[in-house]
């Protein structure tokens, strides 16, 4: 089947289980940003990362596939998605992430003010830094749709709030940083 079917060109798109939404709507955009969030840490993981980096930010990678197929999900369908197979963002995910985190401050990674992006001469550092701006775009237009009506569990709105927190810890822990 061809990528180009033509579907979109009435200003709509597919969501899962068969639904049809304006491709303007809240809910595609925010599809959006975590689609651009998983293409950023995707150069992030392509900057020369080292092992550890690309472990995480594989795992990331695949929530956030995850992730994108919940919100790809009317509510009204949330109770089929959940009979599927396809994984869904819990609270264990929001409490994974936010140890990732102290795992980082227990390094003696700390706010010591606000960070000049690239100043360090480092591409990786520099791309999971713009990886976080992303996230947190993601995470406003998550909450967004949340805040129109349509319902984002908790657990998906923690889970971006960490994340950028995580990324952030990430860029200052530096590539050699033990």
């Amino acid at each position: 089947m061809s990528i180009i079917t033509g579907r979109g060109d009435s200003g709509e798109t597919d969501l899962l289980f068969g639904k049809r939404i304006a491709k303007t709507s809240l809910r595609v955009d925010a599809l959006g940003c975590v689609d651009e969030l998983n293409a950023a840490l995707g150069v992030a993981r392509a900057s020369g990362a080292n092992p550890e980096w690309i472990a995480l930010i594989d795992v990331l990678q695949e929530k956030l596939i995850g992730l994108m197929g919940q919100l790809a999900t009317l509510p009204a369908d949330m109770e089929r998605y959940q009979t599927t197979n396809f994984p869904l963002i819990t609270d264990a995910d929001v409490d994974w992430l936010t140890a990732v985190g102290h795992q980082f401050e227990a390094r003696g990674i700390r706010f010591t003010g606000w960070a000049r992006p690239g100043a360090e001469g480092c591409h990786a550092r520099a791309a999971v830094d713009f990886a976080r701006s992303v996230a947190r775009r993601a995470e406003r237009a998550i909450l967004r749709l949340h805040e129109s009506g349509e319902s984002v569990p908790e657990n998906v709105r923690l889970f971006f709030n960490r994340l950028a927190d995580v990324l952030w810890l990430l860029a200052r822990v530096g590539q050699d940083h033990d």
